[in-house]
C-alpha cells in the first residue's frame, strides 16, 4: 500500500465502535501476558491470526478460549484495557466504544461485577493520561452462555449504566451467531429495534437472510458496524470485493467501518479504512466524509457528537492542504 494513503488513514480522525476488548490484544500486550503465565505454554500463533490467513468461525472462537485463559485476573483486564485504549488512540480514533463480556474466574477471585469496574477503571487511568480519545463501555450478553446469565447481565449494565458517570452506554449481544436459528433471532431483533447492528453479514437472502429482514434495516436507518478483515480472515465473507459494505454503501445508509478484533485479525482501523478505500475505489475525501459520519452513530449524548464534529471540523485542514 502506498506510503502517501497509508500516512493519510493513519491521521485520519476515526470513531471505532466495534471492539471486543479481548480481541484487540495486541502481540506486545500477549507477550507480556505469555510472560506471566508460562504455565500455560501458549504460543503467539493461537491468539492472531495473520497476513492472508483464514480461519473457520469456529477456530476464531477458538482463539478467544485461549486469550480468556491468559486475561483472567482484574490486573491482567487493567493492562490489557489500557495497552489497547493507547493503541486506539496511537491509531487517531478519537473515540472508542470497548465491548467484552464480563467473566468470572473462581480460582482468581475475578467476579463479573469487579471485571466491569476495571474495565471503567482502565477508561479514567488513560484520561487522566491525557489521551487525546474519548472511551466509552458497552457490557456483552455471549449468546452462548443462556437466558437466565443474559438476565444478570442486563441487570449489572443497567447498575452501571446508572453509575459510571456515562462510561456505560449500552448493551451488546454477541457470540457464536449459528448457536441458534439465525434468521428467527435476527427477525425478533430488528423489531425491538436495535440502535446499531454489528456485522450485518446474514441479512441478504442469498446469505440466509431476506429481503424483509434488509427492508427492515433500511426502514430503520439501523446503522452497521462493519468489519471487512474480521469477516474475510473468519470466512463469513467470501472475498474483500464481495464484501457487503458496499451494498449498504452505495444505497448511503449509515455504515461505519470497523476492527472487530484488531488483536486476533492481525490489522487497525487505518489498516481497514484503506482497505475499503482500495477495494472500492473510494477518495480520500470520501472515506473522511465516512468516518465523520460514524459520529452520529455513537452511544455518547449529543454534547459529545458536537464535541466530535468540533474535533473534525479542526482537524480536515491538516489531512487536505
Amino acid at each position: 500500500m502506498d506510503g502517501e494513503a497509508e500516512l493519510f488513514y493513519r491521521q485520519l480522525p476515526k470513531v471505532e465502535l466495534h471492539a471486543h476488548l479481548n480481541g484487540s490484544v495486541s502481540v506486545r500486550t500477549i507477550d507480556r501476558l505469555i510472560g506471566r503465565k508460562p504455565h500455560l505454554n501458549i504460543q503467539h500463533s493461537m491468539t492472531a491470526i495473520g497476513k492472508g490467513q483464514r480461519r473457520t468461525l469456529d477456530e476464531c472462537f477458538q482463539v478467544f478460549k485461549v486469550i480468556h485463559q491468559l486475561v483472567d485476573t482484574e490486573e491482567d483486564i487493567l493492562m490489557v484495557a489500557t495497552d489497547v485504549i493507547r493503541e486506539f488512540a496511537a491509531d487517531s480514533v478519537k473515540y472508542l466504544e470497548l465491548r467484552s463480556t464480563p467473566r468470572e474466574e473462581k480460582n482468581t477471585g475475578l467476579t463479573k461485577k469487579g471485571y466491569i469496574e476495571t474495565v471503567i477503571r482502565a477508561i479514567q487511568l488513560c484520561k487522566d493520561e491525557g489521551l487525546d480519545i474519548d472511551v466509552r463501555f458497552l457490557v456483552a450478553i455471549d449468546r452462548r452462555n443462556g437466558t437466565q446469565v443474559a438476565m444478570e447481565t442486563v441487570a449489572l449494565a443497567e447498575q452501571f449504566l446508572l453509575s459510571s458517570d456515562g462510561l456505560v452506554v449500552g448493551l451488546d449481544l454477541s457470540g457464536d451467531p449459528t448457536v441458534q436459528s439465525q434468521l428467527e433471532e435476527t427477525d425478533l431483533l430488528l423489531n425491538l429495534p436495535p440502535n446499531r447492528i454489528g456485522h450485518g453479514t446474514f441479512l441478504h437472502p442469498e446469505v440466509g437472510g431476506s429481503q424483509n429482514l434488509v427492508d427492515k434495516v433500511l426502514k430503520n436507518s439501523i446503522p452497521l458496524e462493519l468489519c471487512l478483515t474480521s469477516n474475510v480472515k473468519g470466512q463469513t465473507v467470501p472475498s474483500y470485493s464481495q464484501h457487503h459494505f458496499k451494498y449498504w454503501y452505495q444505497l448511503g445508509h449509515p455504515s461505519v467501518i470497523c476492527t472487530d478484533d484488531k488483536g486476533v485479525f492481525s490489522t487497525d482501523l487505518s489498516q481497514e479504512y484503506q482497505l475499503a478505500a482500495s477495494t472500492f475505489g473510494l477518495s480520500h475525501a470520501a472515506m473522511w466524509k465516512l468516518s465523520q459520519q460514524a459520529i452520529d452513530c455513537i452511544f455518547a449524548p449529543e454534547t459529545v457528537k458536537q464535541q466530535l464534529r468540533q474535533k473534525w471540523t479542526d482537524l480536515q485542514p491538516q489531512l487536505f492542504q
